[in-house]
């Protein structure tokens, strides 16, 4: 045990995870929110003889209008980080149009403040009674106070607790190896063996000799984020041997269909996102394969309507969205699109 805490001494995002369980909003995320982002996104006031509204009608001083959204449509998903544009914008490369905040307007969050707001809504995205500014409040604002137990958290958590079963933490001296590739770890649950693993704070440098080096916690990886990394098809191979592996981001990658085939044989792997890759109806045929699937993201990609009818007739239980198949319209989902800085 001694070994265990001077090891998490030296990686303050495991240490706080650990130590402090459920992120609390006053103390870890609002601190964040009001030095990065409130600034230009508050309630319409004067400044300087001028009204100032708030950029992309986007307010982030209460908690009714960060659960609202702005002219993007919804930021928080409660429960589901990796489909919040709130996380989305603080992860894109710093050239591109739609990273927060804005050069000159505050320092990037860094990998432990992103780890943190991730959990924060992954676990509810409870406010903790804070309510913020109620000006300009309407009747109709989403509830601030967190649905008890949501039938899709009650299902992951029996599942994570399934695979975490029998399961010990990973050694020490382990972890601070897997470090060495890049790789940011956090605990998917309080007190857990299961780990969400991103390379977030450099994901150029991330290849597939970084994947293959995730191989000693092969059995530890729950969540596993690959998004915008220089990864190709030979890093599924390695990713194909993470038995406990449930959700795979591959974003803007250049996987294609022919690197899919490994993965089908992850027997607990529920959701894939494969936006902004070279992923055709072949690769959705490889994919069918795949029957524990329960969400798959395709947007921009080069599957066809009919691709995706085959698809979902497939895998009748999964939700399956595409550039021509959006599930709510109402809502603009989190993509990273943007116009790159010239």
């Amino acid at each position: 045990m001694p070994n265990l805490v001077r090891f998490l001494a030296t990686v303050p995002f495991l240490t706080a995870s650990l130590a402090h369980g459920a992120v609390e909003f006053k103390k870890e995320i609002l601190p964040l929110l009001e030095n990065r982002c409130v600034k230009c996104h508050k309630a319409p006031h004067e400044e300087n003889g001028k009204v100032q509204k708030p950029k992309a009608d986007l307010r982030l001083d209460a908690a009714w209008a960060i659960l609202k959204g702005g002219e993007d449509g919804v930021i928080v998903k409660p429960g589901n980080s990796a489909k919040s544009m709130l996380v989305e914008v603080v992860t894109l490369p710093k050239d591109d149009d739609k990273f927060m905040p804005p050069e000159n307007k505050g320092e990037p969050l860094n990998a432990a403040e992103i780890a943190k707001l991730k959990a924060w809504i992954d676990e509810g995205a409870d406010f903790g009674g804070w309510e913020g500014n109620l000006e300009g409040k309407p009747a109709d604002a989403p509830s601030s106070v967190p649905k008890k137990e949501p039938a899709k958290v009650r299902a992951h958590d029996a599942l994570y607790t399934k695979l975490a079963t029998g399961l010990q933490p990973a050694a020490p001296d382990v972890l601070k190896k897997v470090q060495e590739t890049g790789a940011q770890m956090t605990p998917l649950m309080v007190g857990g063996p299961l780990l969400r693993v991103d390379f977030l704070t450099g994901v150029s440098k991330c290849d597939d000799k970084a994947v293959a080096g995730l191989m000693p916690i092969k059995d530890y990886v729950a969540h596993l984020d690959l998004a915008r990394t220089a990864i190709t098809n030979a890093a599924l191979k390695t990713v194909a041997g993470f038995p406990h592996l449930v959700e795979l981001d591959l974003r803007n990658t250049k996987i294609t269909d022919d690197g899919l085939a490994p993965l089908t044989s992850l027997k607990n792997l529920e959701d894939i996102n494969l936006f902004g890759t070279e992923v055709s109806d072949k690769g959705l045929a490889t994919l069918a394969g795949a029957k524990n699937l329960k969400h798959v993201f395709l947007y921009e990609t080069k599957v066809t309507d009919a691709g995706v009818a085959k698809l979902k007739k497939a895998l009748p239980g999964a939700e399956v969205v595409s550039n021509i198949n959006i599930a709510d319209p109402a809502e603009k989902p989190a993509t990273g699109k943007g116009k790159k800085k010239k």
